[in-house]
């Protein structure tokens, strides 16, 4: 990790400052990327999973910078999750083999994902708690489980991964406010009013294709 952090270090010179904090070029590339995977995921275009594995890649590098090692370990998840999503958007099936489609998870799985991601977040904050350096290992915890949860929604194309998106990218933005991450932090913001919409196109979409059978 050390000598990935030293290769990447001129990748964190600041490209401009945003409320008396420094935006690093690894940052406002990490963001682009992340902005123009949203917008696909919006479109349900297959082209939001590449996107997904570069955006995470270069997040991954970041927040190891800033001692975030949650955020850090989430990316290699999200890359394998995205090649997993990527296949699942271009092969995946139903329970019944038909291909993929928008829909709303029921009531009791619902239910199910939200226990166990509440259950889960408590045990990694303590692990990241006694393992590592990190000063908000509980703040990093809750949107790591969280973004677990909606990316694997999300690659199922199923609508809940939006609520479960609006919540990640609100305790998101508290937690990089509180570690200077300005960017990042507007970022997130950014995105959770993208959730907002993703959770209306999706409706939309999921109403058209029960319509059709």
């Amino acid at each position: 990790m050390t000598d990935l952090l030293a290769a990447t270090a001129p990748l964190m010179a600041p490209a401009f400052t945003l409320a008396g904090t420094a935006v690093s070029w690894l940052e406002l590339l990490a963001l682009v990327l992340a902005i123009w995977m949203v917008l696909c995921n919006l479109r349900v275009h297959p082209l939001a999973w590449p996107l997904a594995m570069a955006s995470s890649a270069l997040y991954g590098v970041l927040f190891l910078h800033a001692k975030l090692y949650g955020e850090a370990g989430l990316q290699l998840v999200f890359i394998t999750l995205a090649a997993w999503g990527w296949w699942q958007w271009l092969r995946g099936t139903e329970a019944a083999g038909q291909p993929l489609q928008v829909r709303a998870l029921p009531g009791r799985q619902r239910l199910q994902v939200l226990l166990l991601t509440l259950a889960a977040w408590p045990l990694l904050g303590l692990l990241l708690q006694r393992l590592t350096d990190s000063d908000v290992p509980f703040l990093d915890a809750l949107p790591t489980v969280g973004s677990i949860a909606g990316q694997i929604l999300l690659a199922r194309k199923r609508l809940d991964n939006w609520p479960v998106w609006l919540a990640v990218n609100l305790v998101s933005v508290l937690l990089f406010s509180v570690k200077g991450l300005w960017l990042t932090a507007a970022l997130y913001a950014l995105f959770a009013v993208l959730s907002l919409a993703g959770w209306r196109a999706w409706a939309d979409i999921a109403r058209r294709e029960a319509a059709h059978g």
